[in-house]
């Protein structure tokens, strides 16, 4: 690899503040906020909107389209022609 071209790969904590959910591990964002770790270091924090312990797919919230009302729904208005 080139030397001086690769951005930092450093641990950071990613953060889901609506859900109190955070979890360390490495990647190569920047963030100027930081934040002390359970084992005692400090890293960058980055906020995020949604984690797995917030998304309807991993907390089993999630909603069921009704596909099937759709289907008739549409075989009502345009008819098979």
């Amino acid at each position: 690899m080139k030397k001086g071209i690769h951005p930092e790969y450093r641990p950071v904590v990613f953060r889901d503040p609506g859900a109190g959910f955070a979890f360390l591990t490495r990647s190569t964002v920047t963030s100027t906020r930081t934040i002390e770790w359970e084992d005692g270091n400090v890293y960058p924090v980055v906020d995020v909107d949604v984690s797995s312990a917030s998304h309807p797919f991993y907390t089993g919230r999630s909603r069921v389209l009704d596909t099937a009302g759709r289907v008739e729904r549409f075989k009502q208005r345009y008819g098979n022609r």
